[in-house]
């Protein structure tokens, strides 16, 4: 059987670029719409109803079949065009934080994404590409990018795109590997004054467990991280506390790492339940996210996109770039697909992901620039990596199954 092979000269690249230019110019208000509209209406992991819905018929609009509520959830989707051989998705996520909306710039990421997936489609047939949009609810929250692989989503993808807002651009950003767990301790009630010796105070097993991390933290390496938040305290000053809820997260810089750390922190928790005489009970909220993976020749291809659409890297300090590190389920993704995942600024600084303050920068004309820009950019390294000659034969090489999830 013939194998298709994208022409490969420089009079095409130019043409295929311009192709994506004028795509990107011709939905650019329905992006920034979209864009606009997530950000005016924050919701939660698992609960993105309105901008699943607005994806798929912006996607749907633009000649994609989309199959909606894929994998068991209901604000997932994968959309696909043409039948090329090279299977490409393009990442979207689209939930919100709580309290502070949409400080992680998920908005920007849903709409560079589609407008990323649809620039690519218009030059699919010429590149040899099936280009796709993953619809992956719950980055904050609910690993959905991990759920979806296990359940089949990203089966035959060859490479995996995504750019996630940061007050700068970044090529090769760094996260680490991270656990997402809830702790319930609990204990027996009693009157706090006139029969204290009767109850078994929670409260007091937390606070045992909080002093034995802060002592901890002392032996954990400089890039570890463990924070977390008491969700229920107690219920009157004069009740012995008996039932308390905590949510914790735990980071290293990779899941190696992250496997040695996360039993030391969970005995923390058992010595305040012993402490107290308490019982504690440790539930992970989804599987651990692993360390980002980025692949260095799809990275270079993005490199020079990025600049070629108006994008620059600055100089930073190695050391910060290592130490400004979160957590993405992407970092799963990378370590079963080859995939990008760099960082595209909003000029926010001193505002950072995760307060409001950046929050208030995802609807600006400078975010605006980074959708149209960032789908300029993600597209052109689609294609750019689809008629690299060797890094094609790698890619289609490469074809993902659920067996090989992380």
């Amino acid at each position: 059987m013939a194998t298709h092979h994208p022409v490969i000269c420089q009079e095409s690249d130019m043409y295929i670029k311009q192709g994506i230019a004028e795509r990107i110019a011709e939905v650019e208000d329905d992006l920034l719409r979209l864009s606009h509209e997530i950000h005016a209406n924050p919701e939660q992991g698992f609960e993105e109803v309105k901008a699943s819905a607005w994806l798929t018929d912006l996607l749907a609009g633009a000649g994609f079949s989309v199959e909606a509520g894929v994998c068991d959830l209901p604000t997932a989707f994968v959309a696909s065009y043409g039948s090329g051989p090279l299977q490409v998705a393009f990442v979207a996520e689209y939930d919100a934080l709580p309290g502070i909306g949409h400080a992680c710039g998920h908005n920007v990421i849903a709409a560079l994404s589609t407008g990323a997936a649809i620039a690519a489609a218009r030059v699919a047939d010429e590149a040899g590409l099936t280009v796709k949009v993953i619809g992956t609810p719950a980055q904050e929250v609910g690993g959905g990018k991990i759920l979806m692989m296990q359940r089949g989503a990203f089966d035959g993808i060859h490479a995996a795109m995504m750019a996630h807002p940061a007050p700068l651009d970044v090529a090769d950003v760094t996260t680490l590997a991270m656990s997402h767990f809830d702790v319930e301790h609990t204990g027996r009630e009693s009157h706090a004054s006139m029969f204290p010796e009767n109850g078994l105070n929670a409260l007091d097993g937390m606070t045992v467990a909080q002093t034995a991390i802060g002592l901890l933290r002392q032996q954990m390496r400089a890039t570890d991280r463990v924070h977390g938040v008491i969700r229920h305290g107690g219920d009157a000053p004069h009740v012995t506390p008996h039932h308390i809820t905590a949510e914790y997260m735990i980071r290293a810089q990779n899941l190696a790492e992250l496997e040695q750390l996360e039993p030391r922190v969970h005995n923390c928790f058992q010595a305040g339940a012993l402490a107290s005489g308490t019982t504690v009970k440790i539930d992970r909220y989804h599987p651990a996210y692993a360390e980002l993976r980025q692949d260095q020749a799809l990275l270079a291809l993005y490199r020079e996109n990025a600049a070629a659409n108006g994008r620059s890297f600055p100089h930073l300090d190695p050391e910060l770039v290592r130490r400004a590190a979160g957590a993405t389920d992407m970092g799963n993704v990378s370590h079963a697909i080859p995939s990008l995942h760099p960082a595209i600024g909003l000029d926010s600084f001193p505002a950072v992901p995760h307060q409001a303050d950046f929050a208030a920068f995802g609807n600006t004309p400078v975010a605006d620039r980074a959708v149209l820009q960032g789908a300029a950019a993600l597209a052109g390294t689609a294609v750019d990596a689809a008629t690299a000659a060797d890094l094609r034969t790698r890619l289609l090489a490469s074809a993902y199954t659920a067996q090989t999830a992380v």
